[in-house]
């Protein structure tokens, strides 16, 4: 009977524990049922009293406003073989030109250092910073140097950033995210677009968790929040802040902007601009292509078209459970014990509500594990008490009490509400079959929560104080995209192996070859080596086919199907056009995003194919050029005329000349005044002006007159004029 007493107590005690959480969960139910109203309310109205109204939003008014100067900021800490697939995928597939990635690296992870190098080595826009200090420190330090190199580039380049964008090295982006954020940065300080985790195999509750959280926070809650309390939350990645918003930031961290105490320094930042009365908004921005007639047919069932093409993030998240209570306890120390220190409750009580929000997971999370627990057990009561023969039938701990009840009943509606709302927002994005098994993945959710809860507290009494919590990094997979990046080869190696140089002709080449000038260009100037031969290994270090052509003889038509500010920004010629692609004509490797950028504002394919030195630094004279000298071609014409040479002897003179000239552009990179990425900034610049180079930069403080002169006088003297060389043979 001892037995029976006992259960007789305990379940006494479990009335009392019931009754507790019940209400509980009954003020938390209440509060997302207000969220959940608002949501509704808002959309009826919208579709109601505005879509009717006034047409939405088309795509094609992203490309309105020219392309401002945005930097991408990219923590990485242990990311090997991570960063180099970002970058490929972004270059491939961002429909925008004007940004640079700036990558934060630790001194104590050179392996990520060397992934790193292998990448800017392909992209020009890609950047290494390497941080003061040994890591891991804290992702806001980090971003804090990845800052601080920002502004160093502004200055070489002499250009101003418009906004900086925080990414992850794990994240995909979408194509058309900068293109957003540049049609807002002027308007907004703080813009977010949502997350949506990529799928996994559907027995992987742990990660696919994420997916269900997400789509419903970034569906409903952040858009309510946003339209009440005009304050969003940043999610760390896929957030861009104006160069208002950062300078403010710097300013009121005495020069750091990003607090390095802080675990979320990305949702204590939305709260600080806000205090200083700053813009931010939250963006579902659907890419629907109107004109397709398809453009409303969705392939899975249930996904609603517009909701499921809006720009987003998308990521793997964690997919065991050590994994994701290690990151979810991260962020409730963050945004719950280290956001109360921080900012406490404020005077306004719309925004109270809504940190009561970000904070009521502390409590809820423990309450909603104990109540599936107190379920369980009833459930394993009842079948004991139904099934077990000769069952000893204890009394009900719901029995007369109406009100207990009542509210049980209130919550099972509640309860109803809650998985409605999240079949619904994960259909939208997923389809039907994703939505209706995020009911089976609550209980999952709830038990992970529950762990990083208690992981959050432990790891706080441990330290003595939020703040003191280390930054615990979370590692994350990135989708497959085909081929790793490959480290570039030499130019010297490819020579060596085509046997085209010796060992012994690259050692004295590099040891002896006029400073700033590139080994190949070098080697053709001193008869080492021919521009057909530098071409060749140009090619192959591109991946890309070689050939030569007299760019003087370019058909009219072709000329005019490349614009002037195109030919002269990318140093390009045009060389084949059909209906559907261009194939240009360039003396070095064209990196991925210049031709993501040709292939758009050309509206084309294209490829290329690298032909031997000078021969595109001609044409562009020649045909593009605005300012015309003596042309070289009409006084080797009048040579072989008059009978002074031979038509033998001119195509020799020809051949020699151009492939000894050189673009402006390599001239100031050799003589070490600009670097190539600052003259990528500069060409974007330029590319709208009427201004030749040179003076454009005289003009914008971006080299002086006297580097100017200085570098007119070092393209006379190792490029040969034509009448320099009729001279030497007549």
């Amino acid at each position: 009977m001892w037995l029976v007493d006992f259960v007789s107590t305990y379940l006494f005690g479990l009335k009392y524990l019931a009754i507790a959480i019940a209400i509980c969960i009954f003020i938390s139910s209440v509060d997302d049922v207000l969220i959940d109203i608002a949501y509704w309310t808002r959309q009826i109205w919208r579709s109601l009293m505005i879509f009717r109204h006034h047409a939405r939003m088309d795509m094609k008014a992203l490309y309105t406003p020219a392309e401002k100067p945005l930097a991408i900021m990219i923590p990485a800490w242990k990311e090997t073989g991570v960063i180099g697939k970002m970058a490929e995928l972004a270059a491939s597939t961002l429909d925008y030109e004007n940004y640079h990635i700036f990558v934060g690296t630790y001194p104590n992870d050179p392996e990520t250092q060397k992934d790193v190098d292998e990448v800017c080595a392909h992209f020009p826009n890609i950047h290494k910073v390497v941080c003061a200090r040994p890591g891991p420190t804290s992702k806001a330090d980090c971003l804090n140097n990845v800052l601080d190199a920002i502004f160093q580039f502004e200055q070489r380049a002499n250009l101003e950033f418009s906004g900086f964008i925080l990414h992850d090295s794990e994240d995909v982006i979408s194509r058309m995210e900068l293109s957003l954020f540049n049609y807002l940065i002027d308007k907004k300080d703080l813009i977010q677009v949502p997350v949506y985790p990529f799928e996994r195999s559907w027995t992987n509750f742990t990660s696919m968790c994420y997916l269900d959280e997400f789509a419903e926070v970034h569906g409903k809650d952040i858009v309510v929040r946003e339209a009440i309390a005009g304050q969003v939350p940043s999610a760390g990645v896929g957030t861009c802040f104006s160069r208002r918003a950062v300078l403010a930031l710097v300013a009121d961290g005495d020069g750091i902007a990003f607090d390095t105490q802080s675990l979320t320094e990305d949702y204590d930042i939305g709260f600080r601009l806000k205090e200083k009365g700053m813009k931010e908004i939250f963006v579902r921005f659907p890419i629907v292509d109107t004109s397709k007639k398809t453009w409303q047919l969705s392939r899975v069932f249930g996904k609603a078209f517009r909701a499921s093409q809006v720009v987003c993030v998308r990521e793997y998240f964690p997919d065991t459970i050590e994994t994701a209570v290690r990151q979810k306890s991260r962020w409730i120390i963050g945004i719950v014990f280290q956001g109360y220190v921080t900012h406490s409750w404020s005077k306004n009580w719309i925004m109270n509500y809504f940190l009561w929000r970000d904070r009521k997971g502390a409590i809820t999370n423990f309450v909603s594990f104990t109540a599936t627990i107190i379920l369980l057990q009833l459930t394993l009561l009842w079948l004991y008490q139904n099934i077990w023969p000769d069952a000893y039938h204890f009394l009900s701990i719901f029995e007369s009490d109406a009100l207990l009840v009542f509210v049980l009943w209130l919550n099972f509606f509640f309860m109803l509400n809650r998985i409605a709302q999240r079949i619904f927002f994960v259909t939208i994005y997923y389809g039907l079959a994703q939505g209706l098994m995020s009911v089976l993945r609550l209980l999952w959710g709830n038990y992970i929560n529950f762990l990083a809860n208690w992981r959050a507290i432990k790891r706080i009494l441990t330290e003595g104080s939020p703040h003191r919590v280390a930054w615990d990094k979370t590692t994350h997979d990135f989708p497959s995209i085909g081929e790793p990046n490959r480290a570039r080869r030499m130019i010297g190696e490819i020579l060596i192996e085509h046997q085209s140089i010796t060992q012994a002709q690259l050692t004295e080449a590099l040891t002896h070859k006029t400073h700033g000038v590139k080994i190949g260009t070098w080697l053709v100037h001193q008869g080492v080596i021919t521009a057909v031969q530098l071409a060749q290994a140009i090619a192959e270090q591109g991946g890309v086919d070689s050939e030569s052509f007299d760019s003087y003889n370019i058909n009219p038509l072709l000329i005019e199907a490349l614009p002037a500010n195109i030919a002269l920004h990318y140093a390009v010629l045009p060389l084949r056009l059909t209906t559907e692609k261009i194939t240009l004509a360039s003396e070095s490797v064209i990196d991925p995003i210049s031709l993501a950028a040709l292939s758009r504002k050309l509206r084309l394919k294209v490829d290329y194919v690298v032909v031997p030195l000078g021969q595109v630094t001609v044409g562009l004279r020649h045909w593009y050029a605005r300012r015309r000298g003596v042309d070289p071609r009409t006084l080797l014409d009048e040579a072989v005329q008059t009978g002074k040479i031979s038509q033998i002897k001119a195509t020799e003179l020809w051949d020699h000349y151009t492939s000894r000239q050189l673009l402006f552009a390599e001239i100031l990179l050799s003589l070490g005044r600009i670097d190539s990425a600052s003259l990528s900034a500069v060409l974007l610049q330029q590319e709208q002006s009427e201004e030749n180079l040179g003076s454009f930069l005289v003009e914008r403080k971006i080299v002086s007159q006297s580097t100017l002169d200085e570098a007119i006088a070092f393209q006379a003297k190792i490029q040969p004029s034509m009448q320099s060389l009729l001279d030497e043979v007549i």
